[in-house]
């Protein structure tokens, strides 16, 4: 096809370029490409207030996997203290039951200068006599002196609240 093309042009080479008679063509006009376009569709407010809530929802949920990741971290801890706590609890029990070992009980009341009492020194009590017990009837406070109480009370105890 170039061949022919180029052999044309060799022949008309020397000649002038010809005046058409024809009326100048019309210009092309190009058609644009039919596309197939969608109506506008309406999002509706529930649709929105849904994802809306999807979206609230999720937030709720991360913040509450980062406080129990807090509360996790926080009894890991409270149970290392417990741990120390229990094992100070063996070692002072120890302690205390050497404490109140009978030997060594003896050995800190001889070093006191403490001693046995003598025979002359014990006193039996007779305890065979009836139980009585006295009441005593108390008086019952006034009006001003129970609300005077009360707000001492409700003082001491927002203090108590607050420190």
């Amino acid at each position: 096809m170039d061949w022919a093309v180029r052999e044309r042009e060799l022949r008309h080479a020397g000649e002038l370029p010809r005046k058409k008679n024809q009326a100048k063509a019309a210009p092309k006009v190009h058609a644009a490409p039919h596309v197939q376009v969608r109506e506008r569709q309406y999002v509706s407010a529930m649709a929105v207030l849904g994802v809306a809530v999807v979206a609230a929802l999720a937030v709720l949920v991360l913040l509450h996997y980062v406080q129990l990741t807090l509360l996790a971290a926080d009894t890991a801890a409270l149970r290392k203290e417990l741990a120390a706590l229990e094992t100070e609890n063996v070692v002072l029990t120890a302690q205390y039951e050497q404490m109140f070992d009978m030997a060594s009980v003896k050995e800190a009341a001889a070093a006191a200068g403490m001693r046995k009492p003598s025979a002359s020194q014990i006193c039996p009590l007779d305890l065979s006599g009836g139980d009585s017990a006295v009441v005593y009837q108390k008086e019952e406070p006034g009006f001003f002196s129970r609300l005077l109480s009360s707000l001492h009370g409700g003082v001491y105890a927002v203090v108590e609240y607050f420190d």
